[in-house]
């Protein structure tokens, strides 16, 4: 079984392109489904498994008290493997083809209002090389939505500040270009002069556009690091994520009026209803406006 899962990955690696952190998920849910084929059902095969084996294996995710969300991309995981094993013939039918995905709740993205993106934006401590470094990275996010994972995937030569675009790879390896506002564009040039030559104390052999204390590539959890310290110094009391700065640059675009379809690029959604749930944010901060300044509201 478990070879079957390793050619189920190398196929999502190599020829679907996918994102390691996708990947990873495809991964962990498999063996998690395999190991209950194996020592729950008693099953030595894929080629066995039934739809009432893997109605049984959603209940069981149920009963561990697992959220609708995880059970929805358990239920992809599991029919996107059936379906790649039709296909190679290495099973004879695809048991999970009437398999239903559970109602995702959806829930509205925590956004911060412009008081308090100004407020984060302003909490840096410029004179020393890693508050450059925040701030060059904080006025990206913000500028640009891209994800956390784009932001420290980047390398010097993908900034085209003079132009006033970045390039970055999104999910599925998927190239697209954002532009960037002034104030960021400022703010990454300070830090290209006055921050990341002293951290890399002048070794200018990593490519990456943000690197960490030991001149290497920022990585994710450094990322989170950080922002946590800011939110802190900031004092945002909202909770926030690196996601966050995402969904309120979406959400302030469409306040104030851009095009969906647009949003939608600079995001790099393949779907245009995934990028729709920010119409729901702006239309909860209408009903807002209308309480607090309606007088009969």
């Amino acid at each position: 079984m478990n070879d079957q899962i390793q050619d189920f990955i190398h196929y999502l690696v190599v020829e679907r392109g996918l994102a390691k952190n996708t990947i990873d998920s495809y991964e962990r849910d498999l063996k998690k489904y395999a190991q209950y084929l194996e020592h729950v059902e008693q099953l030595k095969s894929f080629n066995q498994v039934t739809r009432l084996h893997i109605v049984n294996f959603l209940k069981y995710l149920s009963d561990q008290q697992k959220s609708s969300k995880t059970i929805a991309r358990h239920v992809a995981s599991t029919r996107s493997f059936h379906q790649f094993l039709l296909r190679e013939k290495a099973a004879d039918t695809d048991p999970s083809v009437h398999i239903d995905t559970p109602q995702l709740e959806r829930k509205l993205p925590k956004v911060l209002n412009a008081e308090e993106v100004e407020a984060l934006l302003n909490v840096f401590d410029t004179s020393t090389p890693f508050g450059v470094r925040d701030k060059a990275m904080l006025e990206l996010l913000y500028a640009t939505g891209i994800r956390v994972s784009e932001l420290v995937n980047l390398n010097i030569d993908d900034a085209h500040l003079t132009m006033g675009f970045i390039r970055c790879i999104g999910k599925g390896n998927k190239e697209r270009i954002v532009p960037i506002g002034r104030l960021a564009t400022e703010a990454i040039e300070e830090y290209l002069q006055h921050g990341r030559s002293i951290l890399t104390k002048q070794k200018e052999q990593d490519k990456a556009l943000f690197v960490n204390h030991h001149g290497r590539r920022l990585t994710r959890q450094g990322f989170w690091k950080i922002l946590k310290k800011l939110a802190s110094e900031a004092k945002i009391e909202k909770e926030l994520t690196p996601h966050t700065l995402r969904h309120s640059f979406a959400t302030h675009l469409l306040e104030n009026g851009a095009d969906l379809r647009a949003v939608q690029e600079m995001l790099g959604h393949a779907d245009i209803s995934t990028t729709q749930i920010y119409t729901h944010v702006t239309k909860a901060r209408l009903k807002d406006v209308y309480n607090q300044f309606h007088p009969r509201a």
